[in-house]
């Protein structure tokens, strides 16, 4: 026994539009019975040709379909209308004692049959080419809904990735800047802890992160500025921030202001006096590149 065959979508559309043969049609019928999927996604293909029916433009047949179309009229034999003179109505002939007609059935002449002409074939041709455009139109309109439908299905996803990793950034900022945080410096046991800053840079887009960790308490009025140095030539240091450290030692600067697209030689730190400097007051007491 054979399987019985796979209905596809298209079928489905070809079903909507009554364009399948009885068979086929009450193959189709009886799967969409069995199929709940089936039976949505044939009302969605049936909404689809009702709104497709009032929006749509008349449009050229395709070219092959015009072709075959001419070539069948090509084919029929021309039928040239012969003008008839017309025929005086004949005296009625007399009857038959037994009130027949005076003709017989084999004297009577013969009816003649109206001949098919070229509209009767050609028409039934104007209703496939139009039913032929109808179907590749709502086959293109039907793929481009699907394919509409993944590349929305896909953004989402795509939407999704960036929501998750953009909320994994906001906690790792977060983390860095809170206040509560604990910094632990790993050393050399029994070493002193030296004072250390550590920064991340954005050069196209201007964004800096600085930690800092370790250093010793300040004297009044005086405060510790960030530098970013140029790695251009003639270039001098660019301000990116002054800050304290707290009571651990620990401080950050985090997006300061500074101007897209400046490559960086290093970064360093030194002491100025409070509200900071526009150059750096040597020494440097940390530097790194």
């Amino acid at each position: 026994m054979s399987e019985p065959r796979r209905i596809t979508s298209e079928d489905l559309a070809l079903f909507a539009m009554q364009l399948l043969s009885k068979e086929e049609a009450a193959e189709v019928a009886a799967y969409v019975e069995r199929s709940p999927e089936a039976r949505r996604e044939l009302a969605e293909i049936q909404g689809d040709l009702a709104l497709y029916a009032h929006t749509v433009d008349m449009h050229t047949p395709p070219t092959q379909a015009r072709e075959r179309l001419m070539k069948q009229v090509g084919r029929e034999k021309k039928a040239v209308p012969i003008d008839r003179q017309p025929v005086a109505e004949a005296a009625p002939s007399p009857s038959r004692d037994d009130g027949r007609s005076s003709l017989s059935e084999n004297e009577r002449p013969e009816l003649e049959q109206p001949k098919r002409g070229v509209a009767g074939k050609v028409l039934p041709w104007i209703g496939w080419a139009a039913a032929a455009g109808l179907a590749v139109s709502t086959g293109n309109l039907y793929r481009e809904r699907e394919a509409l439908r993944n590349a929305v299905t896909q953004q989402a996803g795509q939407i999704d990735h960036l929501t998750a990793d953009a909320a994994a950034a906001r906690q790792v900022l977060d983390t860095m800047t809170d206040t509560t945080a604990m910094r632990v410096t790993l050393t050399t046991k029994g070493a002193p802890a030296l004072p250390q800053g550590k920064a991340t840079y954005v050069a196209n887009k201007g964004s800096l992160i600085f930690l800092a960790s370790n250093l010793a308490p300040l004297q009044p009025a005086k405060t510790y500025e960030l530098w970013l140095i140029p790695a251009a030539a003639g270039q001098n240091p660019i301000p990116a921030g002054t800050f304290h450290p707290d009571e651990h030692g620990n401080a950050n600067v985090i997006l300061p202001q500074l101007p897209k697209g400046v490559e960086a030689k290093a970064f360093g730190v030194t002491i100025e006096d409070e509200g900071g400097s526009a150059t750096p007051t040597l020494p440097i007491i940390l530097v790194g590149a």
